[in-house]
Formats: structure tokens, C-alpha cells, sequence
């Protein structure tokens, strides 16, 4: 069994073309847990999950993955998977190629898992990538997530073209997996009334600065008002609008 890794990020500060994207971020991914990753568009989402998955360098500070700095470390890098809505796979080559290259790079790569999970959501193995439905190309890069086992899991909106009953069959598999498969993952999502049951953390990010960070529950305990608990929404409206709860 994998032994799931943490990430520390330390005073990172990224900026590009003169604007900062992050800002003297630091934070802890405890091991073995579900952490959410929330912000609203051009908070530094993305940027902070390529910085743990090693594919560009911290400009100031540091990003370790269990304990290493994870830039130029294949070691490490090997054992990060960061999954988007593009990228990651080859567009002209049948989808058994791209299936065969992850395999190459993932040490704990399970290939009969993934053929199942594109089976159940009925994406065919002959076909390109560049002939998928936008849904068919989430669902390949939330199945290439989950079958790289990779200690550390890292989903960037992956749900994206995603219908609902996919989203819902994606969220229980990916469950399902943690459970059987424990890892540490990451998951950003705009769709919190979806995916915050999930989240054991949290990391609420605004315009590139951590605003919040910590158990899932007692953040939005914090943002609650007397007789109701507070939704990681309403915890993103208090932070982006500098409301204060009463």
C-alpha cells in the first residue's frame, strides 16, 4: 500500500508578467486526506497545484512533497499527478497509447482499473482524444487521476463538461478509491455545494493570498451564523466580499 505523502508550501510568492498570482502562500497538505482547494476565478488555484506537481519552480519560497523539494526531483515528480480539463494526453493517438505513456510514469499506474472506469462512463479506447465530447475529456483526465494512484492527487476542475450523473458517478468512485487506495488529493472545484462533503480540509484562497486553511468543518463553523452552519459558499462570499460574519 501506498504511504500517502504531505505538502508544505512556504513564503511562496509567483508572479507572472509583473502580477503576482500568489503571495507570500504558505500552507500544510496534511497526508492521507481529502483537501478542497477553493477560490473564485484567477484566485491562484492552478498556479499553486503546478507548483506541487513540480512543473514550473517556486520564484521565492519553497514547495516539499513529503519532506523533498519537489522541483527537478524525479523522485518525487513521479509521484505528484496533477489532472486539468487539457493537457496529458496525446491528441492524435488512440487513448490506449496515452493509457500505456501514464503507465511508464506512474509507478503504482493500475491500467485494469482504468480500462474498467472508461468502460463504465463509456469512453472507447479506439478513439483520439481530439475526437472526444468535451464530457468524454474530463472523464479520460479524472480516470488518468484516479488510476495513477499516485500519493499525491492532484484534480484541477476535472469535472468540467462533466453531466450531472457523471459528476455524481465521478465524485462516488473517487470516494470509493480514497477509501480502498488512501492518498492524499486535491481537489479544486467550483461546484462546493457538490464536493464540500468530501472535504476533510480546506484551502480557501483570494486574489493569491490563503484567506483560510483547516479542518473543512471548522472553517465553516468560523463563517456561521447563530442556528445555521455556514456552506463553503457562503465561507467564499464572507472572504471575497470582506463580510463579516454575525
Amino acid at each position: 500500500m501506498n504511504t500517502p505523502l504531505g505538502v508544505e508550501i512556504d513564503a511562496v510568492t509567483h508572479r507572472f508578467r509583473g502580477t503576482e498570482a500568489l503571495t507570500d502562500v504558505s500552507l500544510t497538505i496534511r497526508p492521507g486526506t481529502i483537501t478542497g482547494l477553493v477560490g473564485r476565478n484567477g484566485a491562484g488555484k492552478t498556479t499553486l497545484l503546478s507548483l506541487v506537481a513540480g512543473l514550473r519552480p517556486a520564484q521565492t519560497g519553497s514547495v516539499r512533497v513529503g519532506g523533498r523539494e519537489v522541483w527537478e526531483d524525479p523522485s518525487v515528480t513521479s509521484r505528484v499527478c496533477l489532472v486539468r480539463e487539457r493537457g496529458g494526453v496525446l491528441e492524435d493517438q488512440r487513448i490506449r497509447h496515452t493509457l500505456r505513456i501514464q503507465a511508464a510514469l506512474r509507478p503504482h499506474w493500475d491500467q485494469g482499473y482504468a480500462e474498467r472506469l472508461l468502460d463504465r462512463f463509456e469512453v472507447p479506447l479506439r478513439k483520439t482524444p481530439e475526437h472526444l465530447s468535451r464530457g468524454q475529456r474530463s472523464i479520460l483526465g479524472a480516470v488518468i487521476g484516479l488510476a495513477s494512484r499516485a500519493e499525491v492527487t492532484l484534480l484541477d476542475e476535472v469535472y468540467l463538461g462533466m453531466d450531472a450523473v457523471a459528476r455524481r458517478t465521478f465524485y462516488d468512485e473517487l470516494m470509493a478509491d480514497y477509501l480502498a487506495h488512501p492518498r492524499t488529493i486535491v481537489l479544486s472545484s467550483h461546484l462546493l455545494d457538490e464536493v464540500e462533503d468530501l472535504f476533510e480540509d480546506v484551502v480557501v484562497l483570494d486574489r493569491g493570498r490563503v484567506v483560510a486553511a483547516g479542518d473543512a468543518d471548522e472553517v465553516r463553523q468560523q463563517h456561521s451564523t447563530a442556528g445555521r452552519l455556514a456552506s463553503l459558499t457562503d465561507v467564499l462570499v464572507d472572504v471575497s466580499t470582506g463580510r463579516t460574519p454575525s
